[in-house]
């Protein structure tokens, strides 16, 4: 286990998740309990493939994976870059870039409201956030977004710089480096 992370329940009550480096058990959880529910749901990352996003892990020192764990079942999956990406505001700025961010079916507000647990995918994204300021990029981070999500960015403050013709037309976020206080 890297971390505990606080989060809290529909209902409002705290509780402390576990952030471990991504496990099969993880993938089980996704293959296992997710899928059958996205599809059932036409989510449009179904089709994501984290087995394949662990085994390029374990082989590409550039990704890495996590997942946010409570009461013994998957809850979140984060896949980041640590290495290649640049900021689209100052390309002179690695960032650490997000290549897939997900929250369990039950956790998503759109489809479970409230949801079994609220703010896997935030934790997620701060985690991004401590990471890129760990590896001296100074809490930089940025993502493409599926079009159900980027409404969830945009109230992380994330700046948008638009639709990226070169990825799909997906919208590219990126915070900006973390302010000292």
């Amino acid at each position: 286990m890297l971390r505990l992370i606080s989060l809290k329940t529909g209902l409002g009550q705290t509780v402390q998740a576990q952030l471990y480096s991504m496990q099969q058990r993880h993938v089980e959880d996704f293959e296992g309990f997710w899928r059958g529910i996205l599809h059932e749901l036409g989510q449009d990352d179904e089709f994501w493939s984290w087995a394949m996003k662990k085994r390029l892990t374990a082989s590409d020192d550039r990704f890495e994976a996590y997942a946010l764990e409570f009461e013994g079942l998957t809850q979140g999956l984060m896949w980041i870059e640590t290495q290649w990406h640049r900021s689209w505001v100052n390309s002179a700025y690695r960032i650490v870039y997000i290549e897939a961010l997900a929250s369990a079916p039950w956790n998503r507000r759109r489809l479970e409201d409230p949801p079994y647990l609220d703010g896997v995918g935030t934790a997620l994204l701060l985690f991004a956030r401590r990471r890129s300021v760990a590896l001296g990029y100074e809490g930089r981070v940025g993502l493409h977004a599926l079009p159900t999500s980027e409404g969830f960015y945009e109230r992380r403050n994330m700046t948008d710089y638009g639709q990226d013709p070169d990825k799909e037309d997906l919208r590219y976020f990126e915070y900006g480096r973390l302010l000292q206080p």
